[in-house]
Parts: structure tokens; C-alpha cells; sequence
């Protein structure tokens, strides 16, 4: 077993520097549920004057940005929001949307780059009429995970903001990776977003804080959310120490990424090179890298295993012939070449027959895709 670990799970798995432990330890805090925690005030501030936007609000985590932003915007049970087939919250949020809120999911088709065609957002955009429920809604992710970490540009996402403003229509960005996209694109972040209405923004995935996302939008907005997030159980108290490690996340990772994506370039020209893969190293964007596997006998979940048991590379399969690697800031170029050898060796096991594939079935890369 090699001693080395590298880690292309996800960007979710990054431990906090010693520059965030500091913060936390340091962090002046108060009860942040009555709004009085300094610590928590100054970096919604921050947050909301990064995005353009009036006021932010820290929450536990993406899912229930997300959430808290579907339920403001869809306030009148049996709402309807517009969204990708494939996007994270129709996929993996747990139904949230409708089991907590009531509100219906109108799913258009995803296409390879992340987008949804505008003329079918166009037609899904429901007619009043007492068969329906009411359109409010239309909900874009950027970057988009499911389709490869593909970065949604700002003409597309004017586009749909206009069509949402004409229709009298929210629009909600879930920006899990919203800097990601902001850093491929060249494109500043406010700006990228100035269309949506809100925004929620991950602090624990491409900028590796260890808990959190923040929501953004007008103060009224943000009023709504707050009460929203105490229903739900996201009120916590001296969180301030969470925002800390988030602050030093913004302020030393963003500048990061661009080497971030440098080195999925770099992993998926490597990969390209493996007869058993099928890989397009254009199609890589962000920090994401997907290929496929095209040897019959060989499974993703049977490669993520052997790579995890015999050369401490950990990922995850992304289908029943794909698998997704993650780069983050704690990954070096050193990592990525050792990955490269530690697929091509696991593929030459594997297909010489010198693995027990009986004792490749602890299920410990069989997780969810949503990361």
C-alpha cells in the first residue's frame, strides 16, 4: 500500500490551512441567530459587496442555499420552478424543493455545455390556468457539475434573465462553483451574476473552507432567508468561527483556481494518452475532469477500488462507465503525474487477472455523485 494519498474524490474534501485554524481560533464571535455576531456580519458584508449585491447570508451548506432561495422566491405552495434535467437540485437535493416547499419542478433538458435551450425555457414558462401550477422561477448552476464543470457564460445567463424579467419571473443561480466559472471565463464574479436575482455561493468547494455557502440578493430577500433558515435548523450561534475559515478561503484560494484548472488540463491530456480511456481534454473547463472507460471488462467502480487499495488515489465513479476527477488547491502537479502512473498500473492489474474482484466490493467508492 502506498503511503501517499491523493484525493480527486472532490473539491468538498479539503481540510482547513493553518491560515483557516488560525481564523477560527482567533474569530471574534456572538450569537449570530439574534445577528449579532461580528465575525458572520463582516464577512455577509464582504460576500455581498464581492457578488454585487445588497445583502448575503451564511448557511450550513449549498443544498440549503439552494432550498431557502427556491422557497423565497416560490412562497405560495404549488409554485413552479424551472430547472436542468440534470442539475443539483433536481438530482440531488433530495426533492427539497417539493417535499419542504411544494413546489413543482418543470425539468428541461440539460445539454452537454450546462446550458437549457432558450427557446424551451421559453415554452415551459406555463400560461395562467387553473390545470398548472404558476411559473416563478427559473433556476441555472454554474458551473455546472453534472455536465463536466462546463462555465455558464454571462451573455447566456443575460439571456435568461431577460426572459425571466419579462415573464415576471425570478431567476436563481445555485453557484456551487460560481468562482470557478468566474476565473474560466475571465469574467468578474459580480458581473457574471448581475442577471440573477439570487445567488447561492458554495464556500466549501472549489475555495476548500470546510463548512458552508452563503446566499445573496436584495435585504428584503435576505430577510425572508433568514427566517427561512431558522426553520430549517440552519440558525447556529457563534458562527462566526465558520465564517473565519470561510474568509481566508475567499481571500487566499480564488487566486488559486486558474492552477486549478491548469492541472485538470494536465490530468486529462495524461488520461488521453491511456488506450483503455476516452477522454476530450477541450471539453475540460474548470477543476472537473470526466472520461470514460471503454474496456468492457473493466467497471469505474472496480478501477476506483483498486486505485484507492493498492495506490491510495481516491475518486469516484460518476456513472456505470464514467469517473470523476476533482482538482482543488491541495493537489500539486506532483499529484496529478502520480495519478496518471496509478491509473495506467491499476488498468494493467486489473486486466492481467491479478486482482480478486471479489475483494473489490467494500462499496466505499459507491457514493452519491452530487459532491
Amino acid at each position: 500500500m502506498a503511503s501517499k494519498v491523493v484525493d480527486l474524490r472532490s473539491d468538498t474534501v479539503t481540510k482547513p490551512s493553518e491560515a483557516m485554524r488560525a481564523a477560527m481560533a482567533a474569530a471574534d464571535v456572538d450569537d449570530d441567530v439574534v445577528g449579532v455576531d461580528p465575525t458572520a456580519h463582516r464577512f455577509q458584508s464582504e460576500m455581498a459587496a464581492l457578488m454585487g449585491k445588497e445583502a448575503a447570508l451564511f448557511v450550513p451548506s449549498g443544498t440549503m442555499g439552494n432550498l431557502i432561495s427556491v422557497l423565497v422566491h416560490c412562497d405560495v405552495r404549488g409554485s413552479e420552478a424551472i430547472l436542468g434535467d440534470n442539475s443539483h437540485i433536481h438530482v440531488y437535493e433530495n426533492g427539497g424543493i417539493s417535499t419542504i416547499g411544494g413546489v413543482h419542478p418543470k425539468t428541461v433538458p440539460n445539454n452537454p455545455d450546462g446550458t437549457m435551450d432558450i427557446d424551451r425555457i421559453v415554452a415551459a414558462i406555463r400560461h395562467p390556468d387553473l390545470h398548472y401550477p404558476t411559473t416563478r422561477l427559473i433556476c441555472l448552476e454554474n458551473t455546472h457539475g453534472n455536465c463536466g464543470g462546463k462555465c455558464l457564460s454571462v451573455e447566456y445567463i443575460d439571456k435568461v434573465g431577460e426572459i425571466a424579467k419579462s415573464h415576471g419571473l425570478k431567476l436563481h443561480i445555485d453557484g456551487a462553483r460560481i468562482f470557478n466559472a468566474s476565473v474560466a471565463l475571465g469574467v468578474p464574479v459580480d458581473r457574471l451574476v448581475k442577471a440573477a436575482d439570487s445567488v447561492s455561493v458554495c464556500l466549501s468547494k472549489g475555495l476548500g473552507a470546510p463548512v458552508g455557502s452563503v446566499i445573496v440578493d436584495s435585504k428584503d430577500f435576505i430577510d425572508k432567508a433568514r427566517i427561512l433558515r431558522k426553520t430549517l435548523g440552519g440558525g447556529m450561534r457563534q458562527v462566526g468561527v465558520l465564517c473565519a475559515a470561510a474568509h481566508v478561503a475567499v481571500r487566499d484560494t480564488l487566486g488559486k483556481l486558474a492552477d486549478d484548472h491548469r492541472k485538470a488540463k494536465v490530468l486529462a491530456e495524461g488520461l488521453k494518452k491511456i488506450i483503455h480511456i476516452t477522454v476530450d481534454p477541450a471539453s475540460v473547463e474548470s477543476n472537473m475532469v470526466f472520461f470514460d472507460i471503454i474496456d468492457p471488462r473493466i467497471s469505474p467502480d472496480n478501477l476506483c477500488q483498486v486505485l484507492k487499495q493498492h495506490y491510495n488515489v481516491l475518486a469516484m465513479p460518476a456513472s456505470s462507465k464514467s469517473i470523476r476527477f476533482v482538482i482543488h488547491y491541495q493537489i500539486s502537479d506532483s499529484d496529478v503525474q502520480y495519478a496518471l502512473t496509478c491509473v495506467e498500473k491499476a488498468f494493467e492489474e486489473l486486466l492481467k487477472g491479478g486482482i480478486n474482484l471479489d475483494q473489490l466490493t467494500d462499496g466505499t467508492t459507491k457514493s452519491s455523485y452530487g459532491h
